[in-house]
């Protein structure tokens, strides 16, 4: 059986605050906007390139706006991606890669600034939010693991 994940749901404040930063800053394609009743709205966007969307909007979920941690976004070349972002007004952590050399971690300390040793696949990364404090992630990948 096939499971694919195509909708991850956003808790926003603004709606279209969030839409303008999703379509408008970070190139999203905008997909849906459902106005179906008062405080019931539903707009879809979907990242250049990628099969699942995201879905925010007004009655869609009982999580504080903002709540949402550890959305990543696969990018081929990760210094590129960061200089996008930022002409356009995002505020990026990195790049940076992990101590280990593996997934990035949340311990203090455990991010090191810059390129990962070598430039391995699956191995650097970047941080940024949106204007609610959803975090997203960049994770370089240049080539995929084999089964991916």
């Amino acid at each position: 059986m096939d499971l694919k994940l195509e909708v991850v749901v956003l808790s926003v404040s603004d709606v279209d605050k969030a839409k303008e930063f999703y379509l408008d800053t970070l190139g999203f394609r905008a997909d849906a906007d459902f106005p179906i009743h008062d405080g019931y709205r539903i707009v879809q966007a979907t990242p250049p390139g990628s099969a699942c969307s995201v879905i925010f909007g007004e009655g869609l979920t009982t999580l504080p706006a903002g709540s949402a941690r550890g959305l990543h976004l696969i990018v081929t070349d990760i210094e590129q991606a960061v200089g996008e972002l930022t002409e356009r007004g995002v505020d990026v952590e990195g790049p940076f890669h992990d101590v280990t050399g593996a997934f990035h971690q949340v311990a203090p300390g455990s991010r090191v600034p810059g390129l990962a040793p070598g430039r391995p696949s699956y191995g650097t990364f970047a941080r940024f939010a949106d204007p609610d404090g959803n975090e997203w992630f960049l994770q370089e990948v240049t080539k995929r693991a084999p089964g991916r």
